[in-house]
């Protein structure tokens, strides 16, 4: 097992592969000399964070506590000067927010969907058992590695459940700096009455994604934070766009006036049960909404094929290719980079 070190001189900085964290930090692909593995080094310039550190604070302790396949783990941590650096793995594919913007616009295979939702409801059930609701479940924090496997990121918006030793049945705390997330989060949390929350508001925001995955874009994309949360309140479901939603007027087209829905969307079908699945997700009451663990025994989890793996399915997006890590000696500049396997470096979606 390789022995990822604590001294910034023993990683060469390859290119930047994006921002994360509201612009406040980088994202670099790097190579860990010592053992010439690729890597992926995060930097936070604390000048820049300021106010915001006790979320970086947050995460890294908070990460490095959790140790499941489904969810990203620190290799290493430390300070070098004002930057606190974070390295982590190569997640080649990105982000699935990264996957929509450059090669699926109009929304993933189904097939795709369901596995990378497998995968996330796995590290929900996990957080959730250790007594954490995660308050970021986005496309952005949701990266796919090399073979396929999606992890979860983002904890810097997380929250305990247990509090003083004994597990609370509602929250009332509201995150922080969270208005990137405010589009995916449940009712309930928004509302902020004296109800509270549970872990199930993170049963919402799944279905959120599952939404964003197969539109292409979250719902409630285009409204304002308050004709949103007034859309989310009074029980508006958001919906699968396919054939069976979409109105149609009689030559087959988007009905109303100034629709602009492909064709592509129009025409499709999405399973029942993954109209289904989204559905249970997105019941306005928590109560209805079934656990992480309760929606891993969906019949649709059943219609995997391991035949047809997720990284054939997200064709024609190419990954960040190993052989980089055996030439990067060669690689003295990101055109050089870019010019290698055609790979897609720039990206401002790794938000982990």
């Amino acid at each position: 097992m390789v022995n990822f070190n604590t001294n910034l001189r023993d990683y060469e900085i390859i290119c930047t592969l994006g921002q994360c964290f509201e612009a406040k930090a980088t994202v670099n692909l790097a190579k860990h000399v010592p053992s010439g593995s690729l890597v992926a080094l995060k930097k936070f310039n604390m000048d820049v964070v300021k106010e915001d550190s006790s979320l970086i604070d947050l995460e890294i302790i908070l990460t490095k506590q959790l140790k499941h396949p489904n969810i990203l783990p620190y290799f290493a941590t430390f300070v070098h000067g004002p930057e606190v650096c974070v390295i982590s793995p190569i997640m080649a594919f990105g982000s699935c927010r990264d996957l929509l913007n450059l090669h699926f616009n109009e929304g993933l295979p189904e097939q795709a969907i369901i596995i990378i939702l497998r995968d996330l409801l796995d590290a929900l059930k996990y957080l959730h058992q250790k007594g954490y609701i995660h308050r970021a479940i986005r496309a952005s924090h949701i990266l796919i590695s090399s073979s396929g496997k999606a992890c979860l990121t983002g904890f810097r918006y997380a929250c305990p459940i247990i509090i003083n030793g004994r597990w609370q049945k509602t929250i009332h705390s509201f995150p922080s700096s969270t208005k990137a997330n405010l589009n995916w989060l449940s009712p309930e949390l928004l509302e902020q009455n004296l109800i509270g929350y549970n872990e199930k508001s993170d049963i919402y925001s799944a279905g959120m994604v599952i939404c964003e995955l197969a539109n292409g874009s979250e719902p409630f994309a285009d409204m304002s934070s308050t004709l949103m949360l007034t859309e989310k309140v009074r029980g508006c479901t958001p919906q699968l766009l396919d054939c069976t939603t979409v109105p149609r007027n009689v030559n087959g087209d988007c009905s109303g006036g100034d629709c602009d829905i492909s064709q592509k969307i129009i025409n499709r079908r999405f399973s029942e049960n993954l109209h289904e699945l989204a559905q249970l997700c997105l019941n306005r009451e928590s109560y209805d909404r079934p656990s992480a663990e309760q929606l891993l025994t969906h019949p649709i989890f059943k219609t995997i094929r391991k035949s047809l793996p997720l990284t054939d399915l997200l064709k024609p997006a190419i990954p960040l290719s190993d052989r980089v890590a055996v030439n990067s000696d060669d690689i003295e500049t990101l055109d050089t980079l870019n010019k290698f396997s055609n790979l897609e470096v720039y990206s401002c979606e790794w938000d982990f």
